[in-house]
C-alpha cells in the first residue's frame, strides 16, 4: 500500500458488473480532475485468444482445465509487480487485450490479440484496476497486499450463472449446454481464485434478485434492476468510515440489514457507489498530496 501512489482495485468475475463500478469511478475521476492510470484485468491474460483456444484444447485432452480464472491462464506475478512498483514510484507497464473490431480500430491490432507492453503516462494520481484478480492471493503471489482500496462486485451465484449463460449465448453464439459446460469447467479456479477475494475486500457490492432464480440453467430472463437489490457490505470499517444514516436519507427505499450492511434498490447502486466511494477517493488523494 502507498499513501504517495495509491492503488484502487475493483474485482469480480466476468459479467459480474465490475464495468459499472469502473464507470462510476471514471465519473468521479473526471469530476475531481484526478488523473488515473486505468487498467483492465484482461491485459494480464497469459495468452491471446488463438493461443488460449489452442492451450485449452490441449489441456482438455489431458483431462485438465485451463481457464482465465486461474494462474495458468494469467500473469499473476506481473500484476503483483505492477501494483508494488506503482505504489513505490508511480510507474508501471500496461498493454491491452483487444476484444472486438471497435477496439481493434482503436489499438491497431486484430480482435483477440494483446498489444505490446508500454510505459504508463507520467504523473498519474492513482492506479485504477478493474478485472478478475485485483485481490488474488496464491502460494507465491499476494496482489491484495498492495491495494489501498479493494472493492468486490458480484451477483449471488445463481444470478451470476444466468448472466454468464445469457451473455455467452447472445454475444458469443454458444449453446446453453456449451455455456453451462464452461461454468463447470471453470469451477475449480472460480472457487480457489475468484471467490476468496471477496473475503479480502474493503467493500462488497452484491446484487440479489427478488424473483425466482432457482434454476439458472433453464431460463432466458435476467432480472432487471427493478427486480433486484444491491447488498453493500462495508467489510473494513477500520479503514473506511461510512455515514449510514446519511445514506439511508439519500437512498430512498434502502435499509440496514446489519450494522455494517446497507441494502439499496439495484437501480440506485451507481449513486450509492458515488456517495460511499467519493469521500474515500478524496481522502486517498488528500493523503497523497500531503506527502
Amino acid at each position: 500500500m502507498s499513501r504517495k501512489h495509491p492503488v484502487i482495485a475493483v474485482t469480480g468475475s466476468s459479467g459480474a458488473g465490475t464495468s459499472v463500478a469502473k464507470s462510476a469511478f471514471e465519473y468521479m475521476f473526471k469530476k475531481d480532475g484526478i488523473k488515473a492510470a486505468i487498467f483492465e484485468g484482461d491485459c494480464f491474460h497469459r495468452y491471446n485468444r488463438a493461443e488460449m483456444d489452442q492451450h485449452s484444447a490441449e489441456a482438455e485432452k489431458k483431462g485438465e482445465n485451463l481457464t482465465h480464472f486461474g494462474p495458468e491462464g494469467n500473469l499473476f506475478e506481473e500484476l503483483e509487480t505492477l501494483f508494488k512498483k506503482y505504489g513505490e514510484n508511480g510507474s508501471g507497464k500496461r498493454r491491452f487485450y483487444v476484444h472486438d473490431e471497435k477496439e481493434a480500430s482503436q489499438h491497431g491490432h486484430p480482435p483477440g490479440s494483446l498489444t505490446p507492453w508500454e510505459d504508463i503516462e507520467d504523473d498519474t494520481d492513482v492506479l485504477f484496476y478493474e478485472g478478475l484478480h485485483g485481490g488474488v492471493v496464491t502460494d507465491t503471489v499476494n496482489v491484495a497486499q498492495h491495494v489501498d482500496l479493494l472493492i468486490g462486485v458480484t451477483p449471488i451465484i445463481n444470478l451470476e450463472w444466468m448472466q454468464k449463460i445469457h451473455r455467452d449465448r447472445s454475444i458469443r453464439g454458444y449453446s446453453a449446454a456449451d455455456a453451462t459446460k464452461l461454468i463447470m469447467d471453470r469451477m475449480y479456479d472460480y472457487t480457489h481464485y475468484i471467490t476468496p477475494q471477496f473475503s479480502r475486500t474493503d467493500i462488497n457490492f452484491q446484487r440479489v434478485p427478488t424473483i425466482d432464480t432457482s434454476n439458472p440453467f433453464k431460463t432466458d430472463y435476467i432480472p432487471s434492476n427493478d427486480e433486484s437489490f444491491s447488498v453493500i457490505h462495508i467489510r473494513n470499517q477500520d479503514r473506511i468510515t461510512v455515514d449510514f444514516r446519511y445514506l439511508l436519507e439519500m437512498l430512498e427505499g434502502s435499509m440496514m440489514s446489519t450494522p455494517d450492511t446497507i441494502v439499496v434498490p439495484a437501480g440506485k447502486k451507481v449513486f450509492a457507489m458515488q456517495l460511499i466511494l467519493m469521500p474515500i477517493l478524496r481522502k486517498l488523494i488528500a493523503q497523497k498530496s500531503a506527502q
